[in-house]
This record gives C-alpha cells, structure tokens and sequence, in this order.
C-alpha cells in the first residue's frame, strides 16, 4: 500500500527534510491523506476504463457472443516542484538572535511549496505549464462532474448526493472545497433540520 507523506516523514533520517515535510502537510488536507508511492522511471501508465463487456442471457447450447472491455492508456509524467532557499551566512551568524532566520525562510519555502502543490493538484494543466502536471479539474472526464445550473445555482443537497454518486468504487473520504463553500454547506445542512453537523481534524 502507498505511504502518505505524513507516514514517509516517519522514515526520514534528515532531520531538516522531515522537518520540511511536516511544515508542508501541516495545513494541508490533502497531503495528509493523499498516498504517494515509489515508481520506477519517470512516468506512469495506467488505464482508463472507458466501456464494459457486454453481456447476455443464453439458451442451452447457445454460441457466447464475445465482447471486450476498452480502456485509454494515460500517461502520467513526473514532475519536479522545488525552490531555492538561500541565506547569507553572515546574517545566519549575526542575525538569529531573536529567530532562526534560515529555519524561517525554509519554513516559509515550505509553506509555499504547499499552496503551489495545491493550486496544480486542482488546477494544473499541462497546456499551461508542460512541467508541471494535470489537475482534477482538468483530468475530470465528462460523467464525473455535475452542474447545478448552466449558470450556476444554490446548493443543494441533492445535488452534493448525486455529486458523491459519481465516485464509484466507494465513498469518497472527504470532500474537498473552499472555505466559503463550506459555509455555504454547513448553513445548508443546519437548515435542513434533522441533520448532525460535525467536524473531524480537517475541519
């Protein structure tokens, strides 16, 4: 099974590196819960189910029509995310007095690292930014999304019940939105009446 990065920090030796990881997911719930994994080379293929094999009832004795499945071979690149945190030595020795300067700067390294993370994990396009990678927004296929209104529209909660219907394979574990869509769904289901709202570690 994938390590999440939280679980990978664990098994870091280098303290500074651990410690960088651990400033990364701190705020971040998708990190905390995303797995990663180790793959060989510097892409992964992987296959997208397009259609099932079809099937049929049959007589005694009847031919079996054969019918396969399709797929889409998709490839994901590895992709590099990173910055440069330099700090003059001399202001390293001079100026820590009050704060560690070059573990603020790495600190804030990291947390950007983080919001940029983020912003591609939703967001990214290849298009745009051929070193970075694709978002789900982008490598959402038509059937995985739900419109409330061409133009848009109140929620409700009717509509985030057919949105978790389009994950299959299971319910998905946590649901991943803006803080004002938040609010806007907490003050939907308090209204609703007969409804518990409750909150886990991320809110």
């Amino acid at each position: 099974m994938a390590l999440t990065l939280a679980e990978a920090a664990k098994l870091s030796t280098d303290t500074l590196r651990a410690g960088v990881i651990e400033t990364i997911i701190k705020d971040s719930p998708i990190l905390r819960l995303l797995p990663f994994m180790d793959i060989v080379g510097n892409s992964l293929k992987y296959n997208q189910e397009n259609t099932l094999p079809t099937v049929a009832f049959y007589a005694v004795g009847d031919t079996w029509g054969e019918a396969a499945p399709t797929f889409t071979q998709l490839t994901a690149s590895l992709s590099i995310m990173g910055g440069d945190a330099d700090v003059d030595a001399y202001l390293q020795q001079t100026r820590s007095n009050v704060n560690d300067i070059q573990r603020e700067v790495i600190e804030l390294k990291a947390k950007s690292m983080r919001h940029k993370f983020e912003d591609t994990f939703i967001n990214g396009d290849t298009g745009t930014d051929p070193n970075a990678f694709d978002g789900v927004d982008k490598l959402a296929v038509a059937g995985q999304t739900v419109t409330i209104t061409a133009n848009g529209g109140p929620l409700t909660l009717r509509k985030l019940d057919e949105l978790i219907d389009k994950v299959l394979g299971g319910k998905p574990q946590m649901l991943l939105m803006s803080r004002r869509s938040r609010r806007d769904l907490t003050h939907l289901m308090r209204t609703s009446g007969g409804l518990q709202v409750e909150k886990d570690e991320f809110g």
